[in-house]
């Protein structure tokens, strides 16, 4: 079975990180991984929530699509008064995996936002924001050191996202929106740079999957997370 856009079934879409895409949040990017384009911004504000222990500072994420980043326009969430599931479940998600980057506590008193706007949705928005996130966060914090606001820089791991999942029995990388819509098992991945797992979910779509075919999906994550890492790499080497 060939790919629809001809892809190897390991190989990522094509992934472009456009830095300070937004002229006032304090880190930004726009991440295209083939057609999704995610924009995202991060914002500092000078207090941390109550939850927090006194002089730790918190990352936290929200996620929405414009109402025609998909194929058919969705109502705004602020029109329903209330955040979708879908999205409220994204944005946990997000924020979990950015705050895994942050070594909270040299963040003191200091709250990170990273807003994740899906401009156009093609499969795998919630991985773009995570990845995409990441740099926008990256970019915040060294804001914060050259600023004198931080002595260090709080990141602690770089931290990336991508799919897989299995469509006709053929396990695959990075699933756009019609391979998506038809897999039978499809499967989330955000890893940091040791390797390790950070978040994992996986669904059987279509069918049951045995833990061989989820060590597999891993595998293939594993290896476009690595090929992502060394983009956020190059991105923010270069600004």
């Amino acid at each position: 079975m060939a790919r629809i856009d001809g892809r190897g079934y390991d190989e990522l879409r094509k992934v472009t990180l456009e830095t300070d895409f937004v002229k006032f949040p304090e880190g930004s990017v726009l991440i295209t991984c083939g057609s999704t384009k995610v924009l995202c911004c991060a914002s500092v504000e000078q207090f941390a929530p109550r939850h927090v222990p006194e002089g730790t500072g918190w990352v936290t994420a929200e996620y929405s699509m414009l109402p025609r980043a998909n194929r058919e326009r969705s109502r705004r969430d602020i029109s329903k008064l209330k955040l979708s599931p879908r999205s409220a479940e994204i944005q946990r998600l997000i924020g979990r995996s950015l705050r895994a980057a942050v070594d909270l506590a040299a963040l003191p008193d200091l709250t990170i936002t990273v807003d994740c706007d899906v401009l156009q949705g093609d499969g795998g928005t919630r991985t773009a924001s995570v990845t995409g996130g990441f740099v926008a966060l990256a970019l915040a914090c060294r804001k914060l050191v050259a600023d004198g606001v931080l002595t260090q820089n709080p990141i602690r791991h770089q931290v990336a996202a991508v799919s897989a999942g299995i469509v006709d029995e053929q396990p695959m990388l990075d699933l756009c929106h019609e391979e998506d819509s038809s897999a039978q098992v499809d499967l989330n991945c955000v890893m940091n740079d040791d390797g390790q797992l950070i978040e994992l979910q996986g669904t059987g779509e279509g069918r049951a999957f045995t833990i061989e075919e989820q060590r597999a999906l891993v595998d293939l994550c594993r290896k476009g997370i690595r090929e992502l890492m060394a983009k956020q790499r190059e991105v923010l080497e270069a600004v």
